[in-house]
């Protein structure tokens, strides 16, 4: 296991509190009132999403996993979470982890500062999506050279969306990726973070127009509510397992806790200074204080996080 900083036992503060409206007004399927609520659940995920805090990486992990298996799933792909994560996790240096996981890839560089760079895309994210570069790379280039402040942020990061699906059915995540990468950038976010795949029902990539932009404002609504959620348990276990009062820790504990604020699963390995039985010793500990969860149920190979 690679080294990393030692992480501060300092509680980070967590976000405020989502009011009881934005819940509320989440789910109205007219363009005003989803236009309305998406911008409310937006502004309230703001701070999380500029957020320095390493579990902010965790937390774009997560729902890239999320966003990975809603596209496996329009595309009638049998890979669910499970093994979306598998793939990624226990694969090899230098191994293919196939289309799935290509896609995961994908998807967790959408969380990436990088991901704002679209002179990059027409080169990187074909090879992501399995589309051919041909196909899709004058598309890229023109959804990277438009002048985002002409146009509202959620009309604008829709509107791209709905022109790269033309392109065909083989394109949804490739144009859900954009969405959520021009959107960020409308934002001023330094790092987009995963969300319309997430929420977006199969039902709205037959819509256009206005309904189109009416469904992906409802999904983008839905998915800050619960990407807010999700950052605020991901904190609080941080925060446990950064105060955890652990005896005698091993040499490498620091460096795993480190690892386990800002990654979606690791493996019980050897790391740089001590032994697979030690690191899986550390993870039992932290699973019977509650801090840490195994993640697959399994008895071997098995995955741990928060």
């Amino acid at each position: 296991m690679s080294r990393a900083p030692k992480p501060s036992s300092i509680p980070m503060p967590g976000p405020p509190a989502l009011p009881r409206w934005i819940r509320q007004a989440v789910g109205r399927d007219d363009i005003e009132a989803a236009m309305f609520s998406a911008g409310a659940a937006l502004a309230a995920l703001d701070v999380a999403a500029r957020s320095d805090d390493p579990v902010g990486a965790l937390w774009r992990k997560r729902l890239a996993l999320g966003a990975a298996t809603a596209v496996s799933g329009f595309e009638g792909r049998r890979e669910g979470e499970a093994q979306l994560r598998d793939a990624f996790a226990l694969r090899r240096v230098g191994d293919d982890p196939g289309p799935a996981g290509r896609m995961l890839l994908g998807w967790r560089a959408l969380g990436e500062a990088r991901a704002l760079r679209s002179a990059e895309w027409p080169a990187r994210l074909p090879g992501f999506f399995d589309l051919p570069p041909a196909l899709v790379s004058g598309g890229l280039q023109d959804a990277g050279a438009r002048f985002i402040g002409r146009t509202p942020p959620l009309r604008f990061a829709a509107t791209a969306a709905r022109e790269v699906l033309t392109l065909g059915p083989a394109c949804r995540g490739l144009a859900l990726w954009l969405a959520d990468a021009l959107l960020a950038r409308a934002l001023g976010w330094e790092r987009p973070v995963p969300l319309l795949a997430t929420q977006l029902p199969r039902a709205a990539f037959r819509l256009e127009g206005e309904a189109w932009l009416a469904a992906c404002a409802e999904a983008w609504a839905k998915a800050a509510v619960a990407a807010h959620d999700l950052w605020t348990g991901l904190l609080q276990r941080g925060n446990a397992l950064r105060s955890a009062p652990l005896r005698r820790p091993g040499k490498d504990t620091g460096q795993i806790i480190a690892a386990l604020l800002s990654e979606d699963a690791l493996i019980a390995r050897a790391g740089a200074e001590a032994s697979d039985r030690a690191a899986r010793r550390l993870f039992d500990r932290l699973i019977s204080l509650g801090l840490v969860r195994e993640l697959t149920g399994r008895s071997s190979f098995r995955l741990y996080g928060l």
